[in-house]
Parts: C-alpha cells; sequence; structure tokens
C-alpha cells in the first residue's frame, strides 16, 4: 500500500511543482503589497498544487515509452509499470478536475481555474505531444506552461479585490522571467544528460547543437531572464531591486564561466549551473516576496513613474 502511494506521488514530480508554487508566492504578495491574506494564498497553493500535479501525470503518461530509455527517468512509476498508465490518466483527470473546481469556487477565481485548464492543456498537447518530439525549441516555447502560476496567483488577487487597479503587466513580467529562465535552467541539465535525451530521440538542444552553441545561447537566456527582472524593480523597494541585481549577476556570470570552459575545451559540470538556477530563482522570488510584504516604498514613486502603474 506505502509502495503504491509513493508511486502516486511520484507521478506528479513533487521537486518540479515545489519551483513551480514557489514563484506564485510572490506574484500574489506583489499583487497585493503590504496586505498578506495568507488563507487565500495557501487555498491558491492547494489549487494551483493540483493543477501541475495533474499536467505532470498526463506528461509521463505521453512520455511513458521514453521513459523507459533514459536512465534519468527509467525509474519513474509508469516506466517500471508499478502503476498502469489507465490509472494515471484517471487520477490527472481527477486532479485537473479538483483544480479548477477548488480555484474556481474556494479561491473565488474563475479566471484562476481557466488558466489552469489553459496549462494543462498547453503542457500536454502543445509541448508533450507536439514540440518536444519535433524540435530543439521545445523547451523554449514549452516552459511557457511554467509561467502560468504567476498568473494563477495573480488572478486570484485580482479577483479577491473587485474594483482596484490589477496591473498586470506586473504579471506578464513576471512572467516572462519564467520563461526566459526555463531555456538555460534545462539546457543545462539537457548537457548533463545528453545521451539519455539521444537515446529516447528527443531532439533537446544539446543533442542537435555543439555545446558552444547551447552554452552560447544560456548565456543570451540568462541575461533576457535578468534584465526581465529589472522591469519590475520601479513597483517594488530597494530590496527587491538589490537581490534582483545582485543574484543577476551571480547567475549571468556563471552561465558566462559555463561558455568558457566549454570553448576552452575543459571539463564542464553543467549540474551546477542547473542547481544554481534553482537556487537563483528562489532567492529571486524571495526578494520579491520579503519586499511586498514589507511594504517598502515604491522607487517609482522616487524617479518620476505615474502612480497609476503600481
Amino acid at each position: 500500500m506505502l509502495d503504491t502511494v509513493k508511486a502516486y506521488i511520484a507521478l506528479t514530480k513533487p521537486r518540479v511543482i515545489e519551483l513551480l508554487l514557489v514563484a506564485a508566492i510572490p506574484a500574489m504578495l506583489q499583487a497585493d503589497r503590504q496586505d498578506l491574506n495568507a488563507m487565500l494564498i495557501l487555498l491558491t497553493l492547494v489549487g494551483g498544487w493540483m493543477g501541475a500535479a495533474s499536467a505532470n501525470v498526463y506528461n509521463m503518461v505521453a512520455d511513458s515509452d521514453i521513459d523507459k530509455k533514459m536512465r534519468r527517468t527509467r525509474r519513474r512509476p509508469l516506466a517500471r509499470e508499478s502503476v498502469s498508465n489507465r490509472a494515471a490518466m484517471i487520477f490527472a483527470t481527477v486532479l485537473m478536475v479538483a483544480s479548477f473546481l477548488w480555484l474556481w469556487l474556494l479561491c473565488n477565481s474563475l479566471l484562476a481555474g481557466i488558466f489552469i485548464l489553459i496549462t494543462i492543456a498547453f503542457y500536454v498537447f502543445v509541448y508533450t505531444m507536439w514540440l518536444k518530439r519535433r524540435t530543439d525549441q521545445n523547451v523554449v516555447w514549452g516552459g511557457a506552461a511554467g509561467c502560468m502560476p504567476v498568473l494563477v496567483g495573480w488572478a486570484v488577487i485580482t479577483d479577491a479585490n473587485p474594483g482596484e487597479p490589477a496591473h498586470w503587466w506586473q504579471a506578464i513580467v513576471l512572467f516572462l522571467v519564467i520563461f526566459f529562465w526555463t531555456p538555460p535552467h534545462t539546457w543545462a541539465l539537457g548537457l548533463r544528460y545528453k545521451e539519455d535525451y539521444k537515446a529516447a530521440g528527443v531532439p533537446m538542444m544539446p543533442v542537435v547543437k555543439k555545446a558552444p552553441e547551447v552554452t552560447i545561447r544560456i548565456i543570451w537566456y540568462t541575461l533576457a531572464t535578468v534584465v526581465t527582472t529589472f522591469l519590475l524593480i520601479p513597483a517594488a523597494g530597494w530590496l527587491y531591486a538589490l537581490i534582483s541585481v545582485l543574484t543577476g549577476a551571480w547567475f549571468l556570470w556563471r552561465a558566462i564561466e559555463l561558455h568558457l570552459n566549454v570553448t576552452k575545451g575543459a571539463p564542464i559540470k553543467p549540474m551546477k549551473l542547473f542547481m544554481l538556477s534553482n537556487n537563483y530563482l528562489a532567492l529571486w522570488c524571495v526578494g520579491l516576496s520579503v519586499d511586498a510584504f514589507i511594504g517598502l516604498e515604491q522607487l517609482g514613486n522616487f524617479i518620476g513613474f505615474p502612480a497609476s502603474l503600481f
């Protein structure tokens, strides 16, 4: 019984979900600075967890054939046949329906529920079933699904405060930060497991491009990530500005360092950048969350931006 429970939990990819939900918290705090609605945030995270879990289970069903060919994934429940594909599909569908109803009825946001359905459909049909096995741009465009938690969180807060300005431009900036962050994060993993992806017939960027071409793209997407975080500085306080600059410089330098080592033919450890990218995103999210929670004066007020923007 315990093994079965563990198998179903593994189907949801808990570590991936943790990373996605972390991004929803600063979005919700930034959407309503200084006004912490802890219960609403908790309810949103539970609803978002069910939606992300549903998408991941559907993803595992679609990828069950290639998971058996890759060392990194051959221990997954469907690859080991500890759970049947049919049972996994039922599990995913229950999670999807529960997530939609939870966000709509308990979080009072039909828009958030619709965003969840769009996320699941995009991740399963656009990324997993179309892009992943056909193009080396798979994680670039497919990664948009991983950006949706910030829109879900923003929708819940704006629906909870009718009549107040929604400032959706900030949500779009947050979306783009995750969007640009995803390729360097995933390509670093791809450099480490290049042979796995090749064996499975998945055209990840490190499989179809030479390492220097991959690492130069990592630099450009990392730069885009960092620059995009700066766009939010006028809507936040000095703490967010400081953390975004320092962590951004750290992330960018490590990406450049990886490229330099590749071009020199030196031994590389792409997993270091992969782990660093996780730490970078976590620190950035914490910085924005704390800045919004304590309600620091928004820097845009000091430099003449229209107050209506914030």
